[in-house]
């Protein structure tokens, strides 16, 4: 089992990793068509409705590649985690059926209403649509989310004699404590790439001398949008995101900071390499007694290292966790400071002259991207050797009966096409950006 199971694994995080690339940017957007279309009815200038138009675009292809790349992860339930589907079905059931009645279904019906029935409906009406495709985003990742909550930190269940998971309390299991913070920070983290990919445009147009008007829009929305976000990510959404980390699966938050020795006072790791053979952390560069502090919000809390628990229970690639953490973190702090700069220069109308600047968010969008990929391989790696944590472990809900031979032949098909699909969503995104926005009659 110990083939397939590695296989099964290397499947699901390679077509969840490649889906989860286009949803993040549609939830981000879903924001900022609303906020365009309420400055567009306010004010009555173009300008802003024919943004929206162009970024409902970019937010239509990116939603169409993520339902043809998001249909295979649910078969894969079936495919490849047959015996979870059938122990946990009868829960997480619950949330993914409410995702594809509720939430797909409203974002997918508004989303063509948006684009092309601006005319027909009206403009109030139109920012209704804006205000429902947000509603149908968001709402879509709070169910994902709270799937995910409940194999993090299960609630809301009992077990039979049989080992099935039967749904016990659906409020608890909706209202999961661990999903309020792990939607906060991933929908943060949504707002931020889109917020980076927005200003990116923005910049990529004034480089170009390119529709002058419409970039210095979307510069100033995606700084704006993108140092909030920016710091919300890092407090109070990761704040809370950790403390619960340090609370339910504190051998994962040993696991991130590469630390083997708990105790009082311990360190935040800034740098190093963790040898997991000799139990130590190699090279460190650390900030005393943070980790105490960030983890239970004093500096003398005693913070429980590796070594405190049994080998067994601690995830099973503590290095690629490790470095993972710290790739999400660091680039965390490097958005803050992007954006910090960025937010001064436009306060001081001197964003669009620095060109040093404009350069750097126009090739800095794909750091979201990779942040937010290191973020969820953070948390997935960190719940490991659990599918759900500490009831079933992740050898357990695999399908016995796929061969390894199986799981490599249409992994390999799944890079083919996905390779295809990124060839196409690629030039259609280029030639949006390239077109740019439409200018109403009237508007020059």
């Amino acid at each position: 089992m110990g083939e397939e199971l590695f296989w099964h694994r290397i499947q699901f995080g390679f077509t969840v990793t490649f889906h989860y690339l286009f949803p993040q940017l549609t939830m981000g957007l879903a924001m900022i068509l609303v906020f365009l279309k309420s400055l567009h009815l306010k004010t009555g200038r173009a300008i802003y409705g024919e943004s929206a138009q162009f970024w409902a675009r970019i937010f239509g292809i990116n939603f169409a590649l993520g339902v043809v790349t998001g249909i295979p992860l649910e078969f894969q339930f079936g495919t490849n985690w047959a015996n979870f589907s059938s122990i946990t079905g009868d829960l997480i059931g619950q949330s993914l059926a409410m995702e594809g009645v509720f939430a797909f279904f409203l974002e997918s019906a508004f989303l063509g209403l948006f684009i092309y029935g601006e005319k027909r409906i009206g403009p109030k009406a139109h920012l209704c649509t804006a205000i429902a495709l947000f509603l149908g985003s968001w709402l879509s990742g709070y169910f994902i989310i709270v799937t995910n909550a409940f194999m993090q930190h299960p609630v809301g269940h009992t077990i039979d004699a049989d080992g099935i998971f039967r749904l016990a309390s659906f409020s608890e299991f909706m209202l999961n404590p661990w999903a309020f913070w792990q939607y906060a920070h991933t929908m943060t983290a949504s707002v931020v790439t889109a917020s980076f990919v927005v200003a990116a445009v923005g910049a990529f147009w004034t480089l170009m001398g390119n529709h002058r008007d419409h970039a210095r829009l979307s510069l100033r929305i995606g700084v704006v949008f993108g140092l909030i976000g920016s710091m919300l990510l890092a407090f109070p959404t990761g704040d809370g995101q950790g403390k619960m980390l340090a609370k339910h699966q504190p051998a994962t938050l040993a696991a991130m900071e590469g630390l083997f020795e708990g105790g009082p006072y311990a360190e935040l790791a800034l740098i190093g390499q963790p040898d997991v053979e000799n139990r130590r952390l190699e090279n460190p560069i650390v900030v005393p007694s943070v980790l105490s502090f960030l983890a239970y919000g004093t500096f003398g809390s005693t913070v429980k290292g590796l070594n405190d628990f049994p080998e067994e229970d601690w995830p099973d690639n503590i290095e690629l966790l490790y470095y993972s953490y710290h790739i999400m973190a660091g680039l965390g702090t490097l958005f803050i400071l992007i954006m910090l700069i960025a937010g001064f220069l436009l306060f001081k109308h001197r964003l669009e002259k620095s060109r040093i600047m404009l350069w750097i968010l126009m090739l800095a969008f794909p750091f979201p991207y990779i942040a937010t990929t290191a973020g969820w391989w953070s948390a997935e790696l960190g719940r490991q050797p659990w599918l759900v944590y500490g009831l079933l472990r992740t050898q357990e809900g695999a399908s016995q009966n796929v061969h390894t031979g199986n799981i490599v032949f249409t992994t390999l098909g799944f890079v083919g096409m996905y390779a295809l699909l990124s060839i196409l969503f690629l030039y259609m995104i280029h030639r949006e950006i390239t077109r740019g926005p439409k200018a109403s009659p009237g508007h020059g």
